[in-house]
C-alpha cells in the first residue's frame, strides 16, 4: 500500500471519529431540548449526583411537612370557630342567669341551660375530617362528652366525670425535630362551662329548687354566684382561644418557611439537572452544523479514496 494510501486511511478514521463524536454531541442536545434535562441518567450528571438526589430529598420533605401542616392549619382555623362558638355559649348562660335574676323569673332557665348544653356537648363531640374527634386527645375515638342530657350532670360526682377525652393533646411534626401542639381538650375547654351547668341543675333538684317565678330569696342568691361560674367559663374558653390563635401564628409561619425552603431545594435541583433552553437550543444548532460539516468532508474524503484505489 503507498504511502498516500495509508495516509488517506488514517485521515478517514479521523474524520469517521469526529463523525461520531459530532454526531453523539447532536443526539445529547436533542435530548436535553426535548426532555429540558442536562441529563436522563446518573452518568449524565456525573460527580453531582449525591448533592441532587440531596436536595431533591430535601424538597420532597419539606413539601410533605407543608401538606401535614395545612391540615393542621385547616384543624386550628376549625377550632377557632368553635371556641369562639362556645365562647358564645358561655356569654349566653351568663345572661341567662343574669336576666332570670333581674327580672325575678326563673321559669326558662332550664330549658334554656338545656339547650347550651346541647349546643356545647355538639361542639365538643364534633369529628375531623378522617372521622376522629377533634376533642378527645389521645382518645379520640370516643365521644369526649360522654353524656347526652343536661339531667345526667346530677348524677356525676363532678362535672369532670361528664367527659371521655384522653389527656394528650395531638401535636404535629412541621420541620426535621420541631412539633407544634394543636390540639385541644374537651375537658379543659368545657369543664368549667359544664360545671357551671351541673351547679345549674344540682339546685334546680335540691330541696330549694325548682326554679320559677318568682324567684325566692335563696334562689336569688344561688343564681348571683352562678353568674361569676359563668363568667370563670366564658374566660376559660376565651384563653382556650388565643391558645389556640397563637398555634395558628406558629403554624402559617412554619408553612410559609417550608414554602421557602422547597422552593430553594428546587431551584438547586433545577440548577443542576435543568438546561438551560436558550444555551441548548444554540448549542444543538451548532452541533447540526458540526455534523453537517463532519458528513460533507467525509463524504468528500471516500469520494477520494475511491480514485485513488482506481
Amino acid at each position: 500500500m503507498s504511502i498516500d494510501r495509508v495516509a488517506t486511511s488514517a485521515q478517514s478514521q479521523y474524520m469517521l471519529a469526529q463523525l461520531q463524536q459530532a454526531s453523539s454531541a447532536l443526539d445529547k442536545t436533542q435530548n436535553q431540548v426535548a426532555s429540558g434535562k442536562v441529563s436522563n441518567t446518573y452518568a449524565g450528571i456525573g460527580d453531582k449526583t449525591a448533592v441532587l438526589e440531596s436536595a431533591r430529598s430535601a424538597a420532597k420533605r419539606a413539601d410533605s411537612y407543608q401538606a401535614t401542616t395545612q391540615l393542621a392549619l385547616n384543624q386550628a382555623n376549625l377550632q377557632d370557630t368553635q371556641l369562639s362558638a362556645m365562647s358564645d355559649l358561655a356569654a349566653q348562660l351568663r345572661d341567662t342567669v343574669t336576666k332570670a335574676l333581674a327580672n325575678n323569673d326563673g321559669s326558662t332557665l332550664m330549658t334554656q341551660a338545656q339547650s347550651i348544653f346541647d349546643q356545647a356537648t355538639q361542639i365538643l363531640n364534633s369529628k375531623d375530617a378522617n372521622g376522629n374527634y377533634i376533642y378527645g386527645g389521645d382518645n379520640d375515638n370516643t365521644p369526649p362528652v360522654k353524656i347526652a342530657n343536661l339531667s345526667d350532670l346530677s348524677s356525676l360526682a363532678s362535672a369532670s366525670d361528664a367527659f371521655a377525652n384522653g389527656s394528650l393533646k395531638k401535636k404535629v411534626q412541621v420541620g426535621d425535630g420541631v412539633t407544634v401542639q394543636i390540639g385541644q381538650l374537651a375537658s379543659d375547654v368545657g369543664g368549667d362551662l359544664m360545671s357551671a351547668l351541673k351547679s345549674i341543675v344540682d339546685y334546680n333538684g335540691g330541696a330549694n329548687g325548682p326554679f320559677g317565678t318568682p324567684l325566692t330569696q335563696p334562689q336569688s342568691g344561688f343564681l348571683s354566684t352562678a353568674i361569676q361560674s359563668a363568667t370563670t367559663a366564658a374566660n376559660t374558653i376565651n384563653n382556650a382561644a388565643a391558645a389556640n390563635g397563637n398555634v395558628y401564628n406558629q403554624l402559617q409561619a412554619a408553612t410559609d418557611q417550608q414554602q421557602t425552603l422547597s422552593t430553594l431545594y428546587k431551584g438547586f435541583v433545577s440548577s443542576l439537572e435543568d438546561v438551560d433552553m436558550g444555551k441548548a437550543i444554540t448549542q444543538l444548532n451548532q452541533n447540526q452544523v458540526a455534523l453537517q460539516a463532519a458528513l460533507k468532508v467525509t463524504s468528500s474524503l471516500s469520494q477520494i479514496s475511491l480514485l485513488n484505489y482506481l
